[in-house]
């Protein structure tokens, strides 16, 4: 009795996963994402306790809006880190990386909460029972989002810049004047942020800047 010999299929061969030129896009979706969403959000944002209720009402169709969007931003800014840490190549140094991360994240996360404090503030003016006590909560909630936003967030976006800075720096990457950039920006968030909205959106433009830079000399060496 003859038997006959299988041949089993040979496994796949395992390839590098390489990244895609049209994630450096992400920073740029990023920037008009999240400066979309803080005008929209920050938009007549009453200076002291009082007319909170009021704000809320005004522009609750533009904070609904906001509260769309921000995941999104998020989700971009995340692509954005990837595409940044993907350029350090072989010169990526773990101290400085973790930093990087770690301030990238927190300050995803802080924005999250934010957001969601907006979010709630929405659903809550809906339904109200004791209008004092409302106006009570739209206070604290705003306070909550002011300082999530402000306070946290953008001193670790700070943060996130100046260790990419540092790397720069030290791994000649990016040009000087760009890393200088960052580190006055930096600064400027760490010290101002809470002055004006309008510190805010440097973050953002920011970004837009690095972007742009990186995706200039992605189409310059596909050249």
């Amino acid at each position: 009795m003859s038997t006959t010999p299988q041949h089993s299929n040979p496994a796949p061969t395992p390839r590098q996963l390489s990244t895609p030129r049209a994630a450096a896009l992400a920073g740029v979706v990023f920037s008009a994402l999240f400066g979309t969403t803080l005008i929209l959000i920050r938009i007549h944002m009453p200076a002291g306790h009082e007319d909170s209720a009021q704000w809320l009402q005004s522009q609750q169709s533009a904070i609904t809006t906001a509260t769309v969007l921000m995941p999104f931003a998020g989700i971009s800014f995340l692509w954005f880190i990837g595409v940044v840490r993907d350029g350090f190549g072989r010169f990526e140094d773990r101290f400085f990386v973790s930093v990087f991360l770690g301030s990238g994240l927190l300050f995803v996360a802080m924005m999250f909460v934010a957001t969601a404090v907006a979010a709630g503030l929405v659903a809550s003016n809906s339904s109200v029972t004791d209008p004092a006590a409302h106006a009570e909560v739209m206070n604290f909630g705003r306070m909550v989002l002011v300082s999530a936003s402000q306070t946290y967030a953008l001193r670790m976006a700070a943060v996130f810049m100046i260790s990419l800075a540092t790397i720069w720096l030290k791994t000649r990457l990016m040009p000087r004047w760009l890393a200088v950039l960052s580190y006055v920006l930096a600064v400027a968030l760490l010290i101002i942020s809470e002055a004006s909205m309008w510190v805010e959106l440097a973050f953002p433009a920011w970004v837009l800047v690095v972007s742009g830079f990186i995706l200039a000399r992605s189409v310059h060496r596909a050249e």
